[in-house]
């Protein structure tokens, strides 16, 4: 039986917040550059969120690679996101971006053009890949892309991190969403096993852990998180701290901890202000946690 998981309470660590403060001569380049992939047709909506929760926390560069054609265009609303069709040779677009961290998965779809994309992601070397969603439900449907993510962690441990729901997570391991609820904690281990990942199990209490990290908890969140675009908001949070962790010296599991405790932290917050929890929305939140993050530093 898998030992109890302690609380998160990364944001209270002096060590860590001083690590996200930023000197005064530093510039983009040193907030990283990230990109996300998915926003197939019909699901452009999912990837904007992500993106805009990257950029709200801060990297330097938020590059989105949009699947859809109709949405792959400047937003007029938030015209500081990069946004571009995702071309057809996904690894010479990597190869040429050079991103210090990517994100594959909200909206993705199930593709041709998505299965290429996350081939290229997970052949990608070195820089930390967050994983989510529709990318999620691919390679629990194909043993080549699960070797594939099996390979990658054992050339760059601790390099990627998989935010899965407990669907999302019971069809990875096989199971049912009943038995995933049953045993959070076994669950987490049964999945961390299975892809040698740092494994973000979300819902209730949201569960971290990974291959060279025991178990911790979220105590904080509320019911009003459990609504479409949460998931793409965390998705794109952890992908922020992650480009920043780059030179700010954060890895992969310092940026899923900072990311969960303050996604969760902002939704509560918003609770106490009267916002929610029925109608909390994404949006609301990734302000709420660019207003907590600096208030924090």
């Amino acid at each position: 039986m898998p030992a109890l998981p302690t609380k998160l309470d990364v944001l209270h660590s002096p060590d860590i917040v001083e690590r996200l403060k930023r000197a005064p001569s530093e510039h983009k380049g040193d907030a990283g550059k990230a990109i996300l992939i998915g926003g197939a047709p019909g699901m452009a909506g999912a990837l904007l969120l992500a993106g805009k929760a990257c950029l709200y926390l801060g990297a330097g560069w938020t590059i989105i690679d949009m699947l859809d054609p109709a949405s792959a265009h400047a937003d007029s609303e938030q015209a500081e996101l990069m946004i571009r069709l995702a071309k057809e040779d996904a690894v010479k677009a990597l190869n040429q971006s050079q991103p210090d961290v990517i994100a594959i998965g909200p909206g993705l779809g199930h593709s041709a053009l998505a299965i290429e994309w996350l081939i290229a992601s997970l052949n990608y070397p070195r820089a930390p890949l967050i994983i989510d969603a529709d990318a999620l439900n691919l390679i629990a449907d194909s043993g080549d892309l699960l070797n594939a993510l099996q390979k990658r962690n054992q050339q760059f441990p601790g390099q990627s991190i998989l935010t899965p729901h407990p669907g999302e997570a019971a069809r990875l391991l096989k199971s049912t969403t009943a038995q995933i609820q049953a045993d959070r904690s076994q669950s987490l281990q049964n999945l961390v096993a299975l892809t040698q990942s740092i494994i973000v199990l979300k819902g209730q209490h949201t569960l971290i852990a990974g291959p060279l990290h025991s178990a911790v908890q979220c105590e904080a969140g509320n019911p009003g998180m459990g609504t479409g675009g949460m998931g793409d908001v965390l998705t794109g949070s952890i992908t922020a701290i992650a480009a920043q962790g780059v030179r700010h010296h954060l890895d992969l599991w310092d940026a899923g901890c900072i990311a969960v405790q303050l996604h969760a932290m902002a939704a509560d917050s918003l609770v106490q202000k009267g916002v929610g929890p029925i109608g909390l929305t994404p949006s609301e939140t990734i302000l709420e946690m660019r207003r907590l993050l600096n208030k924090l530093l």
